[in-house]
């Protein structure tokens, strides 16, 4: 796989609390340059990458990040804001104390509006592999499936431990087939990626490849 076809399937990231607008400018140009698949930015900085770049770059943001912990309204909202800024998919934070309850009608239900607020637009789920049993992965692969989400998401970046590529195989086990896979945290060099493409993703989040 060669650089530029790579770079289609990435990304390319930057969420640092402390990232600033020149961080942000040449995540973009860098994004442009190389064609990647998206930027992936705070929900602050959506509307000026809009009104600066236009259709030059495809937005990506974050909803509920890093923690999912948010009520489901403030999240509708977050999304809804999102777009109207100009982003066109959005990675949102699942409820992990949801999911420790087992309250996964719940999960699947806030899902479903999300998908709902984001209209056509692409909606991935984050659901932070790394806080969970094999059972809970297994589960949650049925909640975005069943609420008809775009992507599921192995980790924001901020956990404990990024991807993990059994985690890859076990999603596509237990995953609807209108479902994909986005791979995200730890993901640095082009060997890992083209391993996480070939276990099956159709896109990598990465600030550093």
């Amino acid at each position: 796989m060669n650089a530029k076809e790579l770079a289609g399937y990435v990304d390319y990231t930057q969420l640092k609390a402390y990232a600033t607008w020149e961080d942000i400018k040449k995540l973009c140009e860098k994004a442009i340059a190389l064609q990647t698949a998206s930027v992936c930015i705070p929900p602050s900085y959506v509307k000026r990458v809009k009104d600066s770049y236009g259709d030059r770059v495809n937005i990506c943001t974050v909803i509920g990040f890093p923690l999912g912990y948010q009520v489901t309204s403030v999240k509708e909202a977050e999304v809804r804001q999102a777009v109207a800024d100009g982003a066109s998919e959005v990675d949102m934070v699942v409820n992990l104390g949801d999911v420790k309850n087992r309250d996964f009608d719940r999960v699947t239900e806030e899902i479903r509006t999300l998908k709902a607020a984001a209209q056509d637009n692409v909606l991935k789920v984050i659901v932070e592999t790394c806080y969970l049993t094999e059972e809970e992965k297994i589960a949650l692969c049925s909640c975005v499936t069943e609420a008809g989400a775009d992507y599921i998401k192995t980790s924001t970046g901020f956990g404990t431990a990024g991807a993990a590529l059994e985690d890859i195989r076990l999603f596509q086990q237990h995953i609807g087939e209108n479902v994909k896979i986005k791979a995200a945290g730890g993901i640095r060099t082009p060997e890992q990626a083209e391993q996480y493409i070939k276990a099956g993703c159709a896109r990598i989040g990465s600030s550093s490849l």
